[in-house]
């Protein structure tokens, strides 16, 4: 794997057993209160490193990669099963490993936001605060088609493209922001742990797994979690979005706001879906504002 610039992602490099042998590697920066920050396809634990470094001299800041992720293990298919369920199952063994004993803040993004949520509707009273960047927690809503670039990878020739030129990673890079350039060394950070056919299995995988219709594989969690999202209503809540994701966009912003009214909202009109990025001057510091102070 291409070396990442420590001065980008100065962190210990942690790992946790999730069983079989298969590591995950997270990060865990700093003491005091959990934020616990879940990342999508295909990021991994280096989209937080921001945060955690705005965060970490008040508090306990960790990021897990998901199995075939950033740095943790890339077992084949035939160890290790590429479905929502799998990752659901990962983090709340992850969580459990840590032994939190007060609330945490949870902060999600893409895929992180379907993962994380379902584990926190079966443990409100473990999180204190909730911060939503670019994500869902719910099918998909009935105003938004499924977007025809991930609908592309799902074919064979999309999957000969994500595995053989590492395509999703490579064009998330440039595509993902749309207000900023996205730095040289920061695009070679993001594609490092997808260096070959074998490292790029999740990032397939990922989009292959995709719940679209009751009876799809993961479909239950999707719409089970969405039935609890009211367990979570009176949780503080922010939310960071990037208006020009094509997946992620306004209409998954107003689901978000049906079922949270209260939340404080931040609405980057010219950011994309690595909002995270292209908005980090305002961002980041709104973000470390509200976990301080709500």
């Amino acid at each position: 794997m291409t070396a990442i610039s420590p001065e980008l992602f100065p962190f210990k490099r942690n790992f946790f057993d999730r069983g079989n042998g298969i590591r995950m590697h997270y990060v865990d920066e700093g003491s005091g209160a959990a934020v616990v920050c879940v990342h999508g396809n295909p990021t991994w634990s280096f989209y937080y490193r921001n945060v955690i470094q705005a965060l970490k001299a008040d508090f306990r800041c960790i990021a897990p990669d998901h199995v075939g992720m950033g740095l943790s293990d890339k077992p084949d298919d035939e160890h290790y099963a590429y479905t929502l369920k799998s990752r659901v199952d990962d983090f709340s063994k992850f969580m459990g490993s840590l032994h939190l004993t007060e609330p945490l803040t949870l902060v999600v993004h893409d895929w992180g936001g379907m993962i994380g949520f379902a584990w926190a509707v079966e443990h409100p009273e473990k999180v204190g605060k909730l911060v939503v960047l670019n994500t869902g927690a719910f099918p998909l809503p009935e105003d938004k088609k499924f977007p025809r670039p991930l609908a592309l990878t799902r074919t064979p020739l999309g999957s000969l493209l994500v595995r053989g030129f590492n395509a999703f990673s490579w064009t998330a890079t440039r595509a993902a922001m749309t207000q900023n350039k996205m730095p040289r060394e920061v695009r070679r950070a993001y594609t490092a742990p997808y260096d070959s056919w074998a490292n790029r299995i999740a990032t397939l995988r990922f989009v292959q797994d995709i719940p679209l219709q009751p009876g799809a594989p993961g479909f239950d969690i999707v719409k089970g979690t969405a039935d609890k999202l009211h367990t979570l209503a009176k949780i503080p809540m922010f939310i960071g979005w990037g208006a020009k994701d094509f997946v992620f966009d306004d209409a998954f912003l107003r689901v978000w706001q049906k079922h949270f009214p209260q939340a404080q909202l931040q609405y980057f009109a010219n950011a994309g879906h690595y909002v995270l990025e292209d908005a980090a001057a305002e961002l980041v510091p709104r973000i470390a504002s509200f976990v301080r102070n709500g």
